[in-house]
């Protein structure tokens, strides 16, 4: 295979930003696109040339012309669009979150082994040029035994529009931590390199959608006065094998000084890094003072810098895949965990899977 033609599945405010990263590879084209809201298919298959717009996802995936699928669409089709896809032997790059729950994406997972095809979530975050240098630093042992680390992403007004599918948990699934706390929870575990989770802690709030409050910009799904009845504000401590931890913090609306702030912050025992910008703390062994270390020199293996192109790249057979399933799975069961432990008040143990 020389080339790698796509079929995009949803045509919203995302998709749009997606099909420039896609076109943006040499070896790649947008050959199909459905969604179910007619003018808004017609709008992306206009912006980039699109020549098939299908009435249904099952049309497009039996495109024989298609050769991979990427999804973005309510989080409650997730699994089951990127299931379908799989089995009708597409490779698929799906957006966060991986499903509703561990159960629909250990399905996924399965449908992925059995039809010998690439399966990845996007998650954009560890492409950063900043991500990659520390994560070469982490990988180099340059900060030694990361003991704990922080992540977090606040927003004071970020909620997306207010009455649609986003703030309603039988479609979203659940609120921020689904919606942006994903990415800095994969981001903190892929750069530390731990994905062995094995207990959890967590708490969930609703505070401000409901009430109408602290909507964003972000969205263009039409209004359809659908309850808000998911987290605006998650918090949670997890444990890993090792003995480390990572706390999390993550909020679609809040009273802060700052209008948006995120970032992971790690501890070693020989130096500690923040990702964003990218920042390097550390005693010099041969002097008084301490060192801060910007504008790090870490090496950046992926200088696309892109999650189309990592995938693209991996299914041609030159490049490692970056997000593998296995991590995707582990992300899924912290989440559920902390979805469990806020709703009972108790911490929830994280069985490890067994090895195949």
């Amino acid at each position: 295979m020389s080339r790698l033609r796509f079929g995009l599945i949803g045509a919203g405010q995302i998709a749009h930003i997606s099909a420039k990263s896609i076109q943006s590879h040499d070896a790649a084209d947008i050959v199909a696109a459905h969604d179910p809201n007619a003018a808004r298919l017609a709008e992306l298959c206009e912006a980039f040339e699109i020549p098939a717009a299908y009435d249904t996802a099952d049309a497009l995936f039996q495109d024989d012309g298609v050769d991979a699928v990427y999804i973005a669409v309510p989080n409650k089709y997730h699994a089951p669009l990127a299931q379908a896809a799989l089995e009708a032997g597409k490779h698929v790059i799906l957006d966060k979150p991986f499903a509703m729950n561990l159960a629909e994406a250990e399905g996924v997972a399965a449908a992925a082994a059995a039809a010998g095809k690439v399966f990845t979530l996007g998650m954009n975050m560890r492409f950063r040029e900043d991500s990659q240098k520390v994560k070469s630093l982490v990988d180099a042992g340059v900060l030694g035994d990361i003991y704990h680390a922080k992540a977090f992403w606040f927003r004071r007004q970020g909620i997306p529009r207010i009455g649609t599918w986003f703030g309603n948990k039988e479609l979203a699934g659940g609120g921020c931590l689904l919606d942006i706390g994903v990415h800095l929870l994969d981001l903190c575990l892929h750069t530390m390199g731990n994905f062995e989770p094995v207990s959890v802690s967590g708490a969930t709030y609703t505070k401000f959608g409901h009430r109408g409050l602290g909507e964003g910009g972000w969205g263009k799904s039409d209004r359809e006065g659908i309850p808000f009845d998911v987290d605006d504000f998650a918090t949670a401590l997890i444990k890993f094998a090792n003995g480390a931890t990572v706390s999390l913090d993550v909020s679609w609306a809040c009273h802060a000084e700052e209008h948006n702030r995120n970032n992971v912050h790690l501890y070693g025992s020989e130096a500690g890094a923040s990702l964003y910008p990218a920042k390097l703390f550390r005693q010099d062994p041969l002097r008084t003072d301490y060192d801060v270390i910007d504008n790090l020199a870490g090496d950046t293996p992926m200088p696309h810098g892109d999650r189309f192109h990592n995938f693209i790249n991996h299914i041609l057979g030159d490049e490692p895949l970056c997000c593998t399933v296995d991590q995707a799975l582990t992300i899924q069961r912290i989440l559920d965990a902390i979805y469990e432990s806020a709703q009972t008040g108790r911490e929830v143990l994280i069985q490890q899977p067994v090895p195949a």
